[in-house]
């Protein structure tokens, strides 16, 4: 009896961060439960597949990064499908479905998937599915689920589809070729079609096509419910959202409620972390496929361990001194904003431009490694070396060893460097969780939180918050998952960036940096407030050594410590190349930190060449108070006074009004002394081909410049809106509005 052999497609994704690996990856693991082969492979693994003659369905899943940019690992097929010398079609064979990751406090969202899917069709390839852009901005789930589900019908449509017209293409040719040669003896020929095994629900191509793509809209009509059910907390980076759903739900009774005496009120319950309400606690769940394990753990025990200080890939890295540390905000202020000076001399191939940011590496805190250890039961082990393999028996496709975790390594090494132990667990993570949980009832809130059904749950008490799975773990003491689930699900840590603060004109052989402590506040599952990770650490590293403004150093400081860093050239976040070209710079807080080397490196260029033509410049500043958080005032207002700064326009959002009447005159954050400088900034920008810079938050204050800078040329031109955001695109297309923001 002939074995069947099962329809493939392809899956091949492009991820910075791993999410859109876990979706490609939980999307060839579900394959096979729908009578599927999926063929999983990086965009950067050009020998796992060839899309010049792949004649079966592509899923493309790509995130995006920095200002619109490709993941590192899909830069390079961007780059090849760009190329001009391609023919219209190139692709005419190739039929394809995308999902975008992006996030819409950023610019240039879901970039990437946009760039992929108007090139794929620039060069003749056909979609069968419509692109998802999901927005992790409000959660990737809200998106990523309903696309996921819909992909298998998809994907069995186009199969079909796409065997038919081969069978028809085939049919034509064997026609045609008796037709032009009647006499010839030409063999019977049968086709075996591909079987279909279920075709409930199969749609054509185009079909698949026609349909609205309620994707990309579901992220906006659903924003409106996730936003109200928000806390004030600073949101972090999303993990994962919800892998494919298994099509099992998950029953529960109601609660009972103990009967009390007559006249005793019912106390009402708060849903919390680790409470629910009903409807919630009394729903049918539908929770993600449990996750197979790939990793086997072992811990062994080691004679002497070298004890390495700091990450392993110092090849790459620099190790700097740490000059200087200056406490830039008044001891009251609601932020502490800390300028640090490095020590860069050492190495003089580490040069940099104003504009360009890097790296720095920290560690996890000691205090949450020895928790986690503890909780763990590992406490004792923790100078065993761990070793790591692929199990035997696993189910996941492309299955392999993090390649971020060296052989060799303590215990400690792998939880202090390697493993981001502050990542906010995916759905897919407290899925695999429950495995590990006694309690019934931690386990039923559990997979409520990782359910489709308790997506606002998830949001409003994980992922909102920032939580950690060493804060999630406390919350449900029940829960003892292994060494090996932690490394499977994790993600790597990651350097945190900073953008330079300075000239090397000005500051030969130093880099200066500003950066505000982080504060995350105390929130269900989190009974006390932590710092930020890398700014908390920097700060305990100089602490209490820094140096007020307005106060002398200390002769006798202790010497402060090394810190390891990487350049990361931003060749577009730069001064214009043509000194006589205007530029306006818009900065609030830590913001201006970058405009600081922009204005150093114009100082010196004056100097060195007083007879230039130089362009007007302008610097948009914000802050709370006038006399707490102004930062770098005095150097700010000295280079109005040599003439470096041509406008500098502040504006203090905290400061008292003496009254109604100059309240109201008074600008409170920087897009208000935009609008008051309507007529200069559009004439800079549209008609003397000028540059604006931002850089700081990008969740409110970039948003509100740029709905500032819609207005502004809706009044100035006297056009419509869609003509002004036509007008702002063609800036950023040009290089001459520019971003540099963050979460």
């Amino acid at each position: 009896m002939p074995v069947e052999v099962k329809p493939r497609f392809v899956v091949l994704y492009g991820s910075q961060k791993g999410q859109a690996q876990s979706i490609a990856e939980g999307i060839a693991e579900e394959a096979e439960q729908h009578g599927l082969v999926a063929d999983l492979s990086c965009l950067n693994e050009t020998t796992k597949y060839n899309l010049e003659k792949e004649n079966d369905p592509v899923v493309f899943i790509v995130s995006t990064t920095g200002d619109g940019e490709p993941p590192d690992n899909a830069l390079q097929f961007v780059k090849r499908i760009k190329r001009k010398a391609l023919s219209t079609d190139h692709y005419k064979h190739l039929c394809y479905a995308l999902l975008a990751l992006g996030d819409t406090n950023y610019a240039n969202f879901c970039n990437c998937g946009k760039t992929i899917e108007r090139r794929l069709q620039d060069l003749g390839a056909k979609q069968f599915y419509a692109t998802g852009y999901a927005d992790d901005g409000v959660g990737l789930e809200v998106v990523v689920d309903p696309w996921l589900e819909g992909l298998w019908n998809a994907i069995r449509g186009a199969l079909s589809k796409m065997a038919s017209d081969r069978t028809a293409h085939l049919k034509a040719n064997t026609e045609d070729s008796a037709e032009e040669t009647p006499d010839s003896s030409t063999p019977d020929v049968q086709i075996s079609l591909l079987r279909i095994t279920d075709h409930q629900n199969c749609e054509s191509v185009g079909a698949a096509v026609e349909t609205d793509s309620k994707f990309a809209c579901a992220a906006s009509s659903v924003a409106s419910v996730v936003s109200d059910l928000r806390p004030a907390s600073p949101a972090g980076s999303i993990g994962l959202a919800s892998q494919c759903h298994g099509t099992a739900s998950i029953p529960t009774s109601a609660p009972k409620t103990q009967a009390g005496d007559v006249g005793v009120p019912h106390v009402v319950l708060a849903a919390s972390l680790t409470c629910s309400l009903p409807p919630l606690s009394e729903s049918s769940l539908n929770v993600p496929a449990l996750p197979p394990p790939y990793l086997d753990v072992s811990l062994q025990e080691a004679d002497t361990i070298e004890q390495i200080v700091g990450p392993l890939n110092k090849e790459t890295l620099h190790e700097v001194p740490v000059s200087k540390a200056v406490q830039l905000t008044r001891g009251d202020s609601v932020k502490t904003a800390i300028l640090l000076e490095l020590d860069i001399s050492a190495y003089p191939m580490m040069t940099y431009q104003p504009g360009d940011s890097f790296d720095v590496f920290c560690p996890n805190r000691a205090a949450e490694v020895d928790n986690m250890l503890s909780r763990l039961g590992l406490q004792d082990q923790r100078n065993h070396l761990v070793n790591i393999s692929l199990r035997k028996d696993t189910k996941k496709k492309g299955a392999q060893v993090p390649s971020y975790i060296s052989q060799n390594i303590s215990l400690l090494f792998l939880l202090t460097w390697c493993l981001e132990i502050r990542g906010i667990p995916k759905k897919a993570f407290l899925r695999a969780l429950v495995e590990h949980t006694g309690d019934s009832v931690q386990r039923r809130r559990l997979q409520e939180l990782c359910s489709k059904q308790g997506a606002a749950d998830y949001n409003l008490y994980v992922r909102d918050p920032s939580l950690s799975i060493l804060e999630l773990l406390t919350a449900f003491p029940s829960c003892s998952p292994p060494l090996s689930l932690l490394i499977e699900h994790l993600p790597k840590l990651q350097p945190r960036p900073y953008s330079a603060a300075s000239s090397c004109l000005t500051h030969s052989g130093k880099l200066h940096f500003a950066f505000n402590v982080v504060e995350f506040p105390a929130c269900t599952g989190r009974p006390v407030g932590r710092r930020g990770l890398c700014t908390g650490w920097l700060f305990d590293l100089i602490n209490p050594s820094p140096v007020f403004p307005g106060k002398a150093e200390s002769s006798n400081s202790p010497a402060l410590p090394k810190i390891h860093v990487s350049l990361r050239p931003n060749c577009s976040f730069r001064p214009p190349s043509d000194p006589s070209v205007p530029f306006m710079m818009v900065g609030p807080g830590t913001g201006v930190a970058p405009f600081i080397g922009f204005l150093q490196q114009r100082a010196e260029e004056r100097q060195k060449n007083p007879e230039g033509v130089f362009g007007e410049t302008w610097l948009f500043f914000g802050c709370r108070h006038r006399d707490r958080d102004y930062l770098f005032r005095e150097e700010l207002e000295g280079f109005v006074s040599s003439g470096t700064l041509s406008h500098l326009k502040v504006c203090f959002s905290r400061d008292d009004r003496e009254d109604e009447e100059s309240a109201a005159a008074q600008p409170r954050y920087v897009q208000h002394n935009l609008l008051l400088n309507s007529q200069h900034v559009t004439d800079i920008l549209l008609r003397q081909n000028g540059y604006l810079y931002v850089c700081g938050d990008a969740k409110n204050m970039a948003k509100d410049v740029n709905e500032t800078l819609l207005e502004m040329i809706k009044t100035e031109l006297q056009v419509d809106q869609l003509e002004a955001m036509k007008r702002l695109a063609g800036l950023r297309e040009e290089k001459r509005y520019l971003q540099d923001i963050w979460g």
